[in-house]
Order: C-alpha cells, then sequence, then structure tokens
C-alpha cells in the first residue's frame, strides 16, 4: 500500500482524520489497553497486586516531576520508553516463534542480532540524520544528534553483513535439519522491511505510522487474546462468566469492543483538555475547556498517559511471570 500510493503515503506529513482513528486510536491506543486482559481484568491474579497498585502510582508520580520540570522531557521519557517496548516486542515474539527450535548457540545468537539489528539501526539513523517528517509523539521528543553521522557508515555496512551472516545461517540450518522455520523468518524480515522503509526510506507520517502502528498493534492484541484462550481455566476463571464469554469461541467481538471504547474515551479526554485537533470525531468532547495553566497540565498529561506509561512497564513482566506462561 505505502508503494503504491507514494504521494499520500511516502511523503506527506499528516495524517487524514479517519486514516488516524483507525490506526491511531483503534489500533495504537487500544492495544495498550489490551493489558488489562493480562493484568487487572484478569480472575486468576497471577501477578502480584502490590506491582499492580505500585507501577501505575510510580509512573504517574514520575511523569508529574518530569512534565513539571520541561513537557518536552517528559515526551521524551515516554517516546525512548515506547521505542524500548516495541523493540523489545519484536525480540519476544522472535523468542516465541524459535521456542521449539534446537538450532544452537550461534545460530540463536545471529537471530538475536538480527532482530535488535532490524529495530535499532533506523532508530540509530532517525537521531543521526533527523530530516524526518515524522515524530514518535511530540516534535522534537527524540535527540537530534548530527555528530553521530559518522556511525551511519559503520551501521551500514554491519547492516548488511548481519543480513547476509543471518541468510548464511539459514541455509546451512537447513541443510543441517531440513527444517524451515517459516514465522520466525517471516518475522525477522517483516521487521527488517518495516522498520526501513517506515523510518529510513520513506520520510512520510503516513508511512510511519502504517508500518509501526499496525505491525506492533495488532499482533499483540492476538497474542493476548490467543495467550488468554489457550491457558487453563482454574476455578477462578471457570466461574467468571464474562471472562468465559470474551475467550470462548465468539468473543472476540466483546474483547475488542471494551478495547476501542476505552482507547476512544482517552483520546476523546486528550483532545478536549490538551490538543483540539479533532473536534469532528469527538463531539461529545468539545465542551470541555483546553488546559492552559503549566501545573495544571503537568497533573493532567500524565494521568491522560498513565494507560500507556503502565502499559510499557508491565509489559516486562507480564510474560516472564512463570504463572502467567502462554
Amino acid at each position: 500500500m505505502v508503494v503504491l500510493f507514494p504521494q499520500q503515503l511516502q511523503i506527506s506529513s499528516t495524517l487524514p482524520v479517519v486514516y488516524w482513528l483507525v490506526l491511531i486510536v483503534f489500533i495504537d491506543v487500544a492495544h495498550v489497553y489490551s493489558t488489562l486482559y493480562r493484568t487487572y481484568f484478569n480472575p486468576d491474579k497471577s501477578l502480584r497486586r502490590g506491582l499492580l497498585l505500585t507501577v501505575p502510582l510510580i509512573c504517574y508520580v514520575v511523569g508529574v516531576v518530569l512534565h513539571s520540570f520541561d513537557a518536552i522531557a517528559f515526551w521524551r521519557v515516554l517516546a525512548y520508553l515506547a521505542v524500548y517496548h516495541f523493540i523489545r516486542q519484536q525480540y519476544g515474539f522472535m523468542r516465541l516463534y524459535s521456542r521449539k527450535e534446537s538450532s544452537g548457540y550461534y545460530a540463536m545468537l545471529i537471530d538475536k542480532i538480527a532482530i535488535y539489528t532490524a529495530t535499532i539501526y533506523p532508530i540509530l539513523y532517525w537521531h543521526a540524520e533527523g530530516n524526518r517528517q515524522f515524530n514518535w509523539f511530540v516534535e522534537n521528543d527524540f535527540f537530534i544528534l548530527p555528530a553521530l553521522g559518522w556511525l551511519l557508515d559503520i551501521g551500514n555496512c554491519l547492516y548488511i553483513v548481519i543480513i547476509l551472516a543471518y541468510l548464511i545461517k539459514e541455509v546451512v540450518l537447513y541443510n543441517r535439519t531440513r527444517q524451515f522455520n517459516l514465522p520466525r523468518n517471516i518475522l525477522i524480515a517483516g521487521t527488517f522491511l518495516s522498520w526501513y522503509f517506515g523510518i529510513i526510506y520513506f520520510n512520510g507520517d503516513l508511512a510511519f505510522t502504517t508500518l509501526n502502528v499496525i505491525s506492533h498493534g495488532i499482533p499483540y492484541m492476538a497474542l493476548i487474546w490467543i495467550a488468554e484462550r489457550k491457558k487453563p481455566n482454574p476455578s477462578a476463571r471457570g466461574k467468571n462468566v464474562l471472562w468465559r464469554a470474551i475467550f470462548n469461541k465468539y468473543g472476540l467481538l466483546y474483547f475488542l469492543t471494551v478495547l476501542v471504547v476505552l482507547a476512544y474515551l482517552e483520546e476523546g479526554l486528550w483532545d478536549g483538555l490538551v490538543w483540539k485537533e479533532h473536534k469532528s470525531i469527538f463531539q461529545v468532547f468539545n465542551q470541555l475547556p483546553k488546559v492552559e495553566d503549566k501545573q495544571l497540565l503537568s497533573l493532567i498529561v500524565p494521568l491522560l498517559a498513565l494507560p500507556q506509561s503502565t502499559h510499557y512497564v508491565l509489559d516486562g513482566f507480564i510474560w516472564k511471570n512463570r504463572s502467567a506462561k502462554i
């Protein structure tokens, strides 16, 4: 789609309203709330209650302190936390698709280096080159460091070398085992393509958002859905009528509806109180006054961003907990 519509997707620095609603609200913001099914909504109580209480509290306090000091400092920390989360998700999916392989230490090491190269190099390019028509969250949320330009020459060579090393490893592995891990290869290839073309090759908000949001948000929601459906049914889950309705064969609609409603409500509050940029799709929230006071914004902005920051932090725990494995 990005290749077929170059003027609209590759160069444009703006997002059409409907496209923004689908990508940002119904996919990007909605996927944040899917964490609820693994944590706060989950009758299994797999994670410690103390963790579920302290993580949002700490995130909010740190957010208020950062925003009070400097608004861009708040958005910068949140942006880098998001980047870390996005990168780690790709690594996590790679490990998920490799869990049944016994390919050996060096093959696994090459996989690890490849997935991190696919994600970190485009971010390095973004920092060194800087001339991008898009931001992660807000303008100037990334440090632009032209002094790192010399690293790009080295990075270009390493980028190609690592791709070749991965391809050679796959050929050797196939000759030895006569097996080809299609999901893992699709994931790694897709990560290389989406991050390279979304950030480096094309310089447009539509291209970046399309490739970045869809390849991150939809797989994450799918993982939550599949993981919770596969789990055995202890007494707490078996007695929970709502949980059985959501995670049965036809419950996907309920699952997604909850996410979409919560995402729309959050973005409506953002637009009504802070941005005032999409009045046509958040008419119910148009009556809310735009907050101008810096001290009040330092309390409201971290609160509205709390689902996001909590999602980033908790995601580091919910897939490692022994009692919450897939």
